[in-house]
C-alpha cells in the first residue's frame, strides 16, 4: 500500500510537536505494512462511510481512507480533527 497525504494533512503535520511527528511517522509505516496492528487502534468513523481513524497517541489521531492500493491521509491532530475528518 502507498501513502498519499492531502494538503490538509501536510498542514496539520507541520503544526504537530516534533515528538508527535516522529511517532506519526512510525505509525504510518506500520499502517502500510499491517492496517490491523493493535497500536494503530484503527476503526471506522461513525457517520462517514469511507473514512477511518487511527491512533498516534492517546491524545492524537489521524483520519484516512483507502482507494485501491492507496491510503489517503486526510487529517492529523488532536481529537478535534474527528469533527471534520
Amino acid at each position: 500500500m502507498r501513502l498519499y497525504l492531502t494538503d490538509s494533512s501536510k498542514r496539520d503535520y507541520k503544526r504537530l510537536p516534533r515528538t508527535i511527528q516522529k511517532i506519526l511517522d512510525k505509525q504510518l509505516l506500520i499502517l502500510v505494512q499491517d492496517i490491523k496492528h493493535p497500536s494503530l487502534r484503527v476503526k471506522k468513523m461513525k457517520g462517514h462511510e469511507y473514512i477511518w481513524e487511527g491512533s498516534i497517541t492517546k491524545k492524537f489521531r489521524f483520519t484516512f481512507q483507502i482507494e485501491g492500493s492507496v491510503c489517503i491521509i486526510r487529517r492529523v491532530g488532536t481529537h478535534d480533527i474527528l469533527e471534520n475528518p
